[in-house]
């Protein structure tokens, strides 16, 4: 009769995985992964002839009538076997012998764990089994051997991925701010030479105006003391029509007195639009920063957009003021963009509409807003004996189509997941900018057919 110890185990099965194209969501079921399993009742001799076959076979799986009864790496087996009169002491015998021996704690994660996550775990072992195998648990119960070397393998390739990838990011962002910043100084020297004759203009205009008035004057003097005009000046008077003249003279530069100031303003707006922040934050007028920013976004803004400022007092708040207005530009043209989308469609609906309704009124359409209010609010610190902290809070929100909860959801995730590989959209920056460099926070809330509301809270110093 044949026992149970004389049954050979079966060979070794070995899952190739994915092969080497790793990333920072690869599991280790893409790793090269052991199937070998024997009953704690096989001989040792068997297990040792499997390992002397299969020389990059990390460990054997044991199992005690089917089930699931423990792990022997081929390190551990071999330094018992070197041992004095370990050969006769177990060679021979189960394998369950020299397992009492040898038994270690053993590292089982699920299949579905990240490469990156099991080399952490892995490397937090203690000196002595760091170079134990891993046991990979499969769906369907089953335990799988993954060579240590293996995984650390894949994770230092997974880290070289991403260490090229955050250089290359890097570089991108380097060459990038250089061109903002060349931009920036081109657009600054523009404006520059803008303001020069502009402030000529603005500076004579206050003398023009005074000299038409004074010719203006000087003509009704000559009028009224010479009531009889000579045929030639009462000629020029018709052909200049002088009577039309002295009405639009004073519009016409009144006229001239608005474009410059209109062009100044502009040029101002370009000049904070482009400032290059300093080291260190500084007092700057949030109102200022707003006004410029709809100032230079006013050819996107139709007459059909409504802009309502409910503007608080506020105090100078101490702020990198370019990278703030950088933000406000990005807000607020996402909800002009949003506001055309919904025009658009308004539009579309009314050229389509059934043939059956078309005698009936269309229903009347909201007016396409966008409210900006701005005030100081208090803000409980929650620990006993210290004041309440002081914050300022900037809403900036539009009535238009509004964001569905799948849209909203992964805006909020891009502005919480580090993923500098992906496509950093201004909105995300603009989270970057008021969290990372302000201290602040930018919360985002919007419901589909209703509009998206922006909040900015900005600590006060």
């Amino acid at each position: 009769m044949t026992k149970e110890s004389d049954f050979k185990p079966s060979l070794p099965v070995l899952s190739e995985g994915s092969g080497r194209d790793f990333h920072s969501e690869s599991s280790i079921a893409q790793l090269p992964l052991y199937r070998f399993s024997v009953e704690l009742s096989c001989r040792c001799v068997e297990v040792t002839r499997i390992f002397e076959k299969y020389p990059l076979l990390p460990g054997v799986v044991l199992l005690e009538n089917g089930t699931f009864a423990g792990m022997l790496s081929r390190q551990r087996l071999l330094e018992y076997l070197i041992r004095p009169r370990a050969i006769d002491l177990f060679l021979n015998g189960p394998v369950q012998t020299i397992y009492s021996y040898a038994r270690t704690s053993v590292l089982t994660l699920p299949d579905r764990t990240l490469i990156v996550d099991a080399a952490r775990v892995a490397l937090r072992r203690s000196p002595e089994l760091l170079s134990e195998p891993i046991l990979v648990r499969r769906a369907n119960g089953e335990h799988e051997l993954l060579n240590v070397h293996e995984l650390n393998i894949a994770y230092w390739h997974i880290r070289g991925i991403e260490t090229q990838l955050r250089f290359e990011q890097m570089q991108t962002q380097m060459i990038q701010t250089e061109k903002m910043a060349s931009l920036g100084r081109l657009v600054d020297g523009v404006a520059h030479e803008i303001l020069d004759p502009v402030g000529f203009i603005w500076g004579n205009l206050t003398y023009v105006s005074e000299y038409g008035n004074s010719l203006l004057e000087l003509i009704s003097a000559y009028e009224q003391c010479l009531p009889d005009i000579p045929d030639p000046i009462a000629d020029l008077s018709t052909d200049i029509e002088l009577d039309f003249l002295k009405q639009d003279l004073p519009r016409a530069l009144e006229s001239i007195k608005n474009g410059a100031d209109r062009l100044r303003k502009l040029a101002f707006s370009l000049q904070n639009f482009c400032h290059i922040d300093d080291v260190y934050p500084k007092p700057a007028d949030l109102h200022a920063c707003l006004d410029s920013v709809l100032l230079l976004l006013q050819s996107r803004l139709s007459s059909e957009i409504q802009i309502v400022k409910n503007y608080g007092n506020l105090p100078p708040v101490p702020c990198y003021a370019g990278q703030l207005i950088q933000v406000f530009v990005n807000i607020i043209s996402h909800c002009i963009d949003g506001l055309i989308n919904q025009a658009v469609s308004q539009k579309f609906e009314q050229e389509f509409r059934d043939p059956v309704m078309a005698g009936t009124p269309i229903e009347l359409q909201r007016k396409s807003r966008i409210e900006i209010v701005t005030e100081v609010s208090n803000r409980a610190s929650g620990i006993p004996g210290v004041a309440p902290s002081r914050w300022v809070w900037v809403k900036i929100a539009d009535n238009g189509l509004g964001m569905s909860p799948p849209e909203l959801q992964e805006l909020q995730i891009s502005f919480t997941q580090g993923k500098k590989g992906d496509k950093e959209t201004s909105l995300a920056s603009s989270y970057w900018i008021i969290t990372a460099k302000h201290g602040g926070e930018l919360h985002v809330s919007s419901k589909p057919d209703e509009g998206t509301e922006f909040e900015i809270l900005l600590p006060l110093l």
